[in-house]
């Protein structure tokens, strides 16, 4: 019985499960925290790492392994192999003024839809590199070397050797801003002129093509390493998505992606044209407010997440007319990272826990459901949702997504599909099959509910306000 292991290295943690290669079946599992933060030692990763892996039982027994990783974030490397500062995470919003800078300088978002299939934004890696040139001149003129987290933790993995055996996948390399998701091709003219002078970038390894094997001290040797992957493609992956479906991942970040077979290019950058994790695209709509949204109103409620969707479905659809406008964190989709949270349509009748409850659900599914509009505008045709991450426990937002979304939700149960999909990677890299093996999805529920056009026309008519 081959067992294979699947990681996801998170922003917020690092999540390790173990599974039978050949059914799916769940072995055994561990965990470990990440510091907060929008910029982190990665040394806080590796030490992560090998806690959830001790807390998973080892790897003696495993035969492959792949890592999934938050998508982004910045990891610059000296001559040495050594970090030059502490990494740049995704959710670091320092480098917008770059990031209209860097569209500036090249004439635009259509030119860089035509380069890169997205338009860049304070999240993208390219911005972050940018800002380190502009703002830390000396570091940037170390830097010998670029890697996204999952690349980095890999190279760790395979004993952090000459920089030249970095290897990456072309989705998490589509989420930098100088890789092209329908050439599969580094823009090293966009690298430079971010960074101001060319540096080595990852290998880009095919879907099942194999990183190397284990040898990283502390850590069982010989171990196959896949190719790994970014949060958002491993999250597919792992849910068995195919053309046709979208997933709504409700964690830190909000993500409304979808499995296509063409290429994206969505010049008002709403839509992030990239790369899955099998060989096809993932046209990805990503927001920075998601399950924090609900716990920040919790937290002004004084209740708990249970007591928070009781309220809200005491509530009627609409909230009365309340509309929180969930921009709480700065926004990215729409680009707004200096943008901060409204109420609006407060009266006497909405000023009580429940409407705001409502209003605060809503206004989460509603910016989501601009996303989804984006997507359909991208040519994708959704059948059906899956609903995943930490906001999928809420009962009322289970119960109202199907309503905002217009289509069935499918609610797979919790579970960390991130680490699953780098899990089916690593299933898929030891078998040699052409395509990644079909493992059954079991206990997810299916919701449905009337739309509720009101409610979106509603939240359409105040989010521009302010």
């Amino acid at each position: 019985m081959p067992l294979v292991a699947g990681v996801d290295s998170s922003t917020q943690s690092c999540k390790v499960v173990i599974r039978d290669a050949s059914s799916g079946a769940l072995i055994r599992e561990g965990r470990a925290a990440h510091p907060d933060g929008t910029e982190i030692d990665p040394a806080h990763w590796w030490t992560a790492l090998g806690s959830a892996v001790q807390q998973a039982g080892g790897l003696d027994d495993v035969d492959a392994v792949s890592i999934g990783g938050q998508q982004h974030g910045m990891v610059a490397l000296d001559a040495e192999g050594a970090v030059v500062r502490d990494a740049l995470l995704w959710n670091d919003t320092r480098s917008a003024p770059q990031a209209e800078r860097l569209v500036t300088d090249l004439g635009g978002n259509q030119a860089w839809v035509d380069a890169v299939g997205v338009v860049p934004v304070a999240s993208f890696t390219i911005t972050k590199l940018a800002w380190l040139a502009e703002n830390e001149p000396g570091n940037a003129a170390r830097v010998a070397a670029v890697a996204l987290p999952h690349d980095w933790l890999t190279w760790r993995l395979t004993g952090a050797g000459a920089l030249e055996e970095l290897t990456t996948d072309r989705g998490d390399a589509s989420g930098t801003g100088y890789f092209s998701a329908a050439t599969d091709s580094y823009r090293r003219d966009l690298f430079a002129l971010a960074l101001g002078h060319d540096a080595l970038l990852p290998r880009v390894l095919h879907p099942a093509q194999s990183a190397g094997t284990l040898v990283a001290q502390g850590f069982s040797p010989g171990v196959q390493l896949g190719a790994g992957t970014g949060d958002n493609a491993a999250a597919a992956l792992g849910l068995g998505a195919v053309p046709g479906d979208v997933v709504v991942s409700i964690g830190t970040s909000g993500v409304v992606s979808a499995v296509a077979t063409t290429p994206s290019a969505d010049p008002s950058g709403e839509v992030a044209g990239f790369a899955d994790a099998t060989g096809r695209f993932l046209p990805l709509v990503c927001t920075l407010n998601a399950a924090r949204v609900l716990d920040a109103t919790a937290r002004i409620l004084g209740v708990d997440h249970d007591r928070l969707s009781e309220l809200a479905l005491s509530a009627p659809a609409g909230a009365g007319g309340l509309v929180l406008v969930p921009y709480l964190e700065g926004e990215r989709t729409p680009n707004r990272p200096d943008a901060t949270g409204s109420l609006h349509g407060l009266t006497l009748g909405t000023s009580d826990p429940a409407h705001l409850a409502r209003a605060a659900i809503e206004g989460l599914l509603c910016g989501l459901a601009d996303g989804l509009d984006a997507l359909r505008a991208q040519g994708v045709s959704p059948q059906r949702v899956f609903l995943v991450g930490g906001g999928a426990r809420s009962a009322a937002l289970r119960a109202i997504a199907p309503a905002v979304f217009g289509c069935p939700v499918i609610v797979p149960v919790p579970g960390e599909y991130v680490a699953d999909g780098a899990v089916r990677q690593a299933a898929w890299m030891l078998s040699g099959a052409p395509e990644p093996p079909q493992w059954p999805l079991a206990g997810a529920q299916t919701y449905e509910a009337d739309p509720t056009p009101r409610v979106r026309e509603r939240y359409a008519e105040v989010r521009d306000l302010g």
